[in-house]
């Protein structure tokens, strides 16, 4: 009784719950989340790592550098894309594991999946492009 007197006080609903009952599920969403914003600085790392590269080589040509420049602000867009979602998702979870439901992040999983392959692509372009140059 003093528990659910406890809730109104917070002004949870009767399906929220007090988060420190649920103290693992939230420290297992805050790692996940740490673990999305360290893959998107590797992506965004990938985009500078690709422009360092392409500059430090002596073969220089307008397209190339178009291409390395467009491989670096698509990873650096992307990167960015990436924190907005894993920000969305970990506030999405928050609540789910309050209301004690839960949707699995099907979609976030296949946006990535996509991201890394398009990087993937780019830079095989990029390489297979650099590669008839020479």
């Amino acid at each position: 009784m003093d528990e659910q007197k406890n809730e109104s006080k917070n002004g949870a609903s009767k399906n929220e719950t007090v988060e420190s009952k649920y103290i693992q599920q939230h420290l297992a969403n805050e790692r996940t989340y740490l673990a999305w914003i360290r893959t998107a600085i590797a992506i965004i790392g990938l985009g500078f790592l690709a422009t360092t590269l392409h500059f430090n080589t002596p073969l220089h040509q307008f397209m190339d550098n178009a291409l390395a420049m467009f491989i670096s602000g698509f990873s650096l867009m992307l990167g960015l894309l990436t924190i907005a979602l894993a920000t969305h998702v970990y506030f999405r979870n928050r609540k789910m594991i309050n209301t004690q439901e839960f949707h699995s992040s099907f979609k976030f999983v296949v946006y990535m999946t996509a991201v890394i392959f398009m990087i993937l692509v780019l830079f095989m372009v990029y390489y297979f492009y650099l590669m008839a140059g020479t």
